[in-house]
């Protein structure tokens, strides 16, 4: 994903000592998290920047896993740590953060923790998924869990497959046009990708390219959506989520996308 400048706030400057004084108290409780806040004796504690990479963390195996930004906050980067997050972050053994957060480093070197900084893979292309919770589980030692995972996601995944595929206006395959970010989902649905645009603002030129590709359908990414972006060609907006909710579901994220493409498609 596209590097994204952010303030980072001054919270950051905390020491280390107010940063351990704080794990006392506990943390907050706005944030998200999928475990317990206590040590696993069998996996590692996991500090994740957002419910993306704490989804892949709890698919690698990680049982312990603690969520920065809330869910609620559809722009990770636009997210202000708190003290409580220093707090989290002083007992992990793992910090998972992408590249275009760059408040993750800050974050560790603030609370003054000894966790191991792991940068994620974004993608939710099936197949770079797959290899990111296999690298995870190594990582982890959490092998077997994660090899599970991959047998079940696999399976689901190609059940999602044949769904769509079934859904097919008049049996051919959606022509369709993604913004970066959600060609995933053009890929599951087995879709004629025809054109891409984003992450950054489409400019009138591309808009005339991408309309002249006579759409059907055009797969947006919520969270980085710039409006309606053919609106004069009649291509139908497709709304798609790339986060997992609260669970750290990551499984949840195919069925969702499946689901709404499905209904455009039927609908259509």
């Amino acid at each position: 994903m596209a590097r994204i400048r952010v303030r980072i706030p001054s919270v950051l400057a905390l020491s280390l000592s107010a940063a351990l004084a704080l794990t006392a108290c506990g943390s907050d409780k706005d944030s998200d998290s999928a475990g317990s806040g206590n040590k696993n004796d069998d996996t590692p504690v996991v500090v994740a920047t957002t419910t993306w990479e704490g989804a892949l963390a709890k698919a690698a195996g990680a049982k312990d896993v603690k969520v920065i930004v809330p869910s609620s906050v559809q722009h990770a980067p636009d997210y202000d740590p708190k003290p409580s997050d220093l707090a989290a972050v002083a007992g992990a053994d793992f910090v998972l953060y992408a590249p275009f957060e760059p408040y993750a480093a800050k974050i560790k070197e603030a609370a003054g923790s000894s966790a191991k900084l792991v940068q994620v893979n974004l993608d939710n292309d099936a197949d770079k998924a797959t290899a990111e919770v296999t690298r995870l589980g190594k990582l982890f030692g959490t092998q077997d869990a994660a090899a599970k995972w991959d047998t079940s996601f696999k399976s689901e995944y190609g059940t999602l497959q044949k769904e769509l595929k079934a859904a097919w206006p008049d049996g051919k395959a959606p022509a369709v046009v993604a913004q970066v970010y959600s060609v995933w989902s053009a890929k599951m649905a087995g879709a004629d990708l025809r054109g891409t645009y984003g992450p950054q603002a489409v400019t009138a030129k591309q808009l005339s390219d991408l309309g002249k590709k006579k759409p059907t359908y055009v797969f947006d990414n919520v969270h980085m959506t710039t409006g309606k972006v053919l609106p004069d060609t009649g291509a139908q907006q497709v709304e798609i989520v790339s986060y997992p909710g609260t669970d750290l579901d990551l499984m949840t994220v195919y069925k969702n996308a499946a689901e709404t493409i499905k209904k455009a498609m039927t609908s259509s």
